[in-house]
């Protein structure tokens, strides 16, 4: 088995994932400017509800899709529409102007493309590797996503001043083609067919037996719970926290920019050595411990006397639930039936991103009202909620990484 890292299948699909992600981050905050230059922040606001609500309805419908049809099939189909529109609506903002309508329509249409694409991509890596690379991808993941949070946020700021709604909606646009074409040239294996019994089933019956399966499989329908209240939080919520931290407490941009670096880099970093490591032992353990210092330290955020400490605590929070990223969905991946894999993944996905706008809201009142860091203390024990539950997950033999050294020509060998 090809190590994963140097597994030219693997090497693509992360590619992609980059892109894509990266090319999220633009969209959204083209999206967000646009919307207030042209009607205000409340207009903002309601634009990118209008986003958030088809892909947390359609979320789970998108996992069915991707276990009847095929994931790769499923995300080419998805990055093909979002280039088309993107691009339609770049060439139509740069000759017209931003226009809400135009705005509105194209939240409703990402959100709703959106449900099919996160389900499907996430369930990609058990068709393209052995599960003894798992973990290793994930912190491959985990890698890519703390670096497109990192430089996607300073390219954008950097498109915008220079092309404003229109030069971000098609630096978007180029980036999902650019996730299109690596995605095209991907090779999955060959998976058992998602449809249960003879014949053929519809899908709410395929949307039923994956509930039936997770019923029938409950430890692995807790480890769905500690993933979705574990990333809840970490989806934008806490970003949206920190806007208010620094704002309440006075610290200025400079305090943001330094703890949403350090948070990135503390993340890039638990990557990075799970993506190393030749196996996790004690999986059970070893998260347990990840959420538990991410509980502590998303409070200590909140608590910081000052911007120096805040930095300190946002490095640890990074490292923290960068880890229980990782060796969460690789437990997941590797213990769930390839031909559940969407479904059960849409879940997750339905925690994590399909449901957390509902806490930016939640941010402003509770700031308001008691201050930023009681937010952050709620995330904490929702963090802390999600160790607990964690112990009550079967334990696991250590997560394998690779069956032979990373280095050498011996990593190649079958």
């Amino acid at each position: 088995m090809t190590a994963a890292h140097r597994d030219a299948d693997v090497l693509r699909w992360l590619g992609a994932y980059t892109a894509s992600v990266t090319g999220d981050v633009t969209y959204f905050l083209g999206l967000t400017w646009a919307a207030t230059r042209t009607a205000g922040p409340a207009q903002a606001g309601a634009v990118l509800a209008a986003g958030a609500v088809p892909r947390a309805l359609l979320m789970l419908g998108g996992g069915v899709v991707a276990d009847r049809f095929g994931a790769r099939r499923v995300v080419v189909g998805s990055d093909l529409v979002r280039c088309v529109v993107i691009l339609t609506a770049a060439a139509f903002t740069w000759l017209a102007g931003a226009q809400l309508w135009l705005l509105y329509v194209l939240a409703v249409v990402f959100g709703t493309v959106d449900a099919l694409f996160m389900p499907a991509v996430g369930t990609l890596p058990p068709q393209l590797t052995g599960p003894d690379q798992l973990a290793r991808v994930q912190g491959m993941r985990t890698l890519s996503i703390r670096f497109s949070n990192a430089v996607g946020p300073m390219a954008s700021a950097l498109v915008l001043a220079a092309g404003g709604a229109a030069g971000a909606f098609g630096a978007s646009g180029l980036l999902f083609c650019g996730s299109l074409v690596l995605l095209i040239a991907v090779r999955v294996r060959p998976v058992p067919d998602a449809r249960d019994g003879p014949g053929r089933t519809t899908a709410r019956q395929d949307f039923r037996a994956g509930l039936r399966y997770l019923r029938e499989n409950p430890h692995l329908g807790r480890l769905v719970l500690v993933i979705g209240l574990g990333e809840l939080c970490f989806s934008g919520p806490v970003g949206t926290g920190l806007l208010l931290l620094t704002a309440e407490r006075g610290w200025g941009a400079g305090a943001l920019g330094w703890i949403l670096t350090a948070f990135s880099v503390g993340g890039a970093a638990s990557g990075l050595l799970l993506t190393a490591v030749r196996r996790v032992p004690y999986a059970r353990a070893v998260l347990f411990c990840a959420l538990l210092l991410t509980a502590v330290q998303v409070a200590a955020v909140g608590r910081a006397p000052g911007p120096g400490p805040a930095v300190a605590a946002g490095a640890l929070l990074g490292a923290g639930s960068g880890a229980a990223m990782v060796v969460s969905n690789a437990l997941l991946q590797e213990r769930t039936e390839v031909r559940y894999l969407g479904r059960v993944s849409s879940l997750t996905s339905l925690c994590t991103v399909g449901l957390s706008p509902l806490l930016y809201p939640l941010a402003g009142l509770v700031a308001a009202a008691w201050g930023a860091g009681v937010f952050f203390a709620g995330c904490g024990a929702v963090c802390l909620t999600a160790a607990g539950v964690s112990l009550s997950v079967r334990p696991h033999a250590p997560i394998a990484v690779s069956s032979s050294p990373v280095s050498g020509e011996a990593a190649d060998q079958p």
